[in-house]
């Protein structure tokens, strides 16, 4: 990122597109060729993982396995896997500007399962070479994955004790009796790797690079949990002790529990954090470079007991610091990480940022509540700037309910007028500062409101379901992009 570079924020999953939620069909090329006609360089999304409870891609079912909602169906039509009416008389969703999770995952994965059923023979030796390829996080996974249907998709803490503890005969013997479910979920894998391959691949011809994102933790129900219990702080029974949260702060005031376990790091780091390594490498198969979560838990993380119904009894724990990416770094080279540095910061943790060498993150929505580092005159170059970010309101949501001083102060610091549309004077705010790259929420391009605000942090219910309509993307939203691009020496 030493040019001047602008990107746009949308998951896969807010794409538009016919059957029920975002995925790498015709419509994610459509958006690629947006952004290559406005000369925008990166295109940053969310994490691709297998989605949980809750329906948030930070908390998955394996930090390596992507996401089956995503898999094209118009491809596996194609193959003569699928027939056009068995999608046709599937319900995925009436909604075409929301998600229904519940609806997809009755639907879309009974339709995989139709397809692997007409697949299998054929596919099965370009399974066993996929396997093969991944063979030190898939067979886990997928074994993971058909136990838990065995199981009634409960957790796999409240598995039998002889599947918890992963005892060899006991595996072995499930695995006889249901080799195809577990061919099942290898094949799931296969298409959304080979899918999200050739889709990766036609971005970078066209000149875009794919920012993607490592959250920093690992869900408690997740086959990485499963098959490694040595590498997380748990209780006998294999249940967290401790948690994974944040403090009190501007986002929520009682901080936020997101219920993770935490990383016994010492035992990763006898290792040589190999595990760490192999993420992060994987994470490179998948993105041109990465955004790592919650970078600050890397100094010091907020650990809270694992009984506590909010994050306000926790303690900072020294993290891994420096080691870790000294680590990364000897193992895979330099590489285009970036660091999610919001939230409550320290010196410390200011000076493992430096230290790294990654560049951090400035959201200017923060800049008008009294956070004077967040407004443009603080950037330096080797930093990222927003309007907002996933987690926030939209621009138009927060000058809907920001308070009269603060929407004073950004139109006074900004010149905004209403001839050019506030939203958009603070669009060119980010685009106008010293920041070498610049990235805006799609909502925010669009100028929507808190109805299509994505995600409001400690809540449940009604998160991670915005979409994008078919026509939303215009003329004039192109022309304006462009503009913004070549105006400020941003264009790709």
């Amino acid at each position: 990122m030493e040019n001047r570079s602008s990107g746009l924020l949308l998951h896969v999953s807010s794409l538009p597109g016919k059957y029920g939620i975002g995925d790498f069909g015709e419509d994610a090329y459509a958006f690629v060729d947006f952004l290559s006609m406005t000369g925008t360089k990166y295109w940053q999304i969310l994490p691709l993982g297998i989605t949980s409870f809750g329906d948030s891609p930070y908390q998955s079912f394996s930090a390596f396995a992507g996401n089956p909602y995503f898999i094209d169906l118009d491809r596996l039509v194609e193959a003569g896997w699928l027939k056009q009416s068995e999608i046709v008389r599937t319900d995925l969703g009436e909604d075409e500007e929301y998600v229904d999770y519940a609806k997809l995952y009755e639907g879309k994965m009974a339709l995989l399962d139709k397809a692997f059923e007409r697949a299998y023979p054929e596919v099965e030796k370009e399974l066993d070479r996929f396997a093969a390829e991944h063979e030190d996080w898939l067979p886990d996974f997928a074994m993971f994955m058909a136990i838990k249907k065995a199981h009634g998709n409960v957790a796999w803490t409240e598995w039998p004790e002889r599947y918890r503890l992963r005892k060899g005969e006991v595996l072995e013997a499930f695995y006889e009796g249901n080799r195809k479910e577990i061919r099942f979920w290898i094949f799931t894998q296969y298409l959304f790797f080979e899918h999200w391959g050739d889709l990766k691949r036609y971005a970078n011809r066209k000149g875009i690079r794919i920012i993607g994102d490592i959250p920093i933790y690992v869900a408690a129900d997740s086959a990485d949990v499963w098959s490694r219990p040595d590498l997380y702080k748990l209780k006998e029974n294999l249940k967290p002790s401790v948690v994974a949260g944040v403090p009190p702060d501007m986002m929520s005031d009682t901080g936020q529990l997101w219920g993770n376990p935490i990383y016994d790091w010492e035992q990763m780091e006898k290792e040589g954090y190999h595990w760490w390594i192999r993420r992060v490498e994987e994470s490179f198969r998948l993105y041109d470079a990465v955004r790592i979560d919650h970078f600050r838990g890397f100094e010091a993380y907020w650990q809270v007991p694992a009984e506590d119904e909010t994050a306000e009894n926790g303690e900072w724990v020294k993290g891994p610091g420096m080691s870790l990416f000294r680590a990364i770094r000897e193992a895979l080279g330099d590489k285009e990480i970036l660091a999610e540095d919001l939230g409550f910061l320290t010196q410390e943790v200011r000076d493992l940022i430096e230290e790294t060498g990654y560049p951090g993150m400035k959201v200017l929505q923060f800049g008008f509540g009294g956070e004077d580092g967040y407004l443009p005159h603080n950037y330096t170059r080797h930093t990222i700037a927003y309007t907002g970010n996933h987690d926030t309101q939209t621009m138009q949501g927060w000058l809907d309910s920001a308070d009269e001083e603060a929407v004073e102060a950004a139109r006074s610091y900004l010149n905004l007028t209403e001839e050019e549309g506030y939203v958009n004077g603070l669009i060119r705010g980010v685009f106008a500062s010293s920041s070498n790259l610049a990235i805006i929420p799609v909502q925010d391009l669009l100028g929507l409101d808190d109805s299509a605000r994505f995600n409001v942090p400690s809540t449940i219910g009604g998160n991670w379901e915005w979409r994008l309509t078919q026509d939303a993307l215009k003329k004039e939203h192109r022309k304006q992009l462009k503009n913004l691009n070549e105006r400020y020496g941003r264009s790709l």
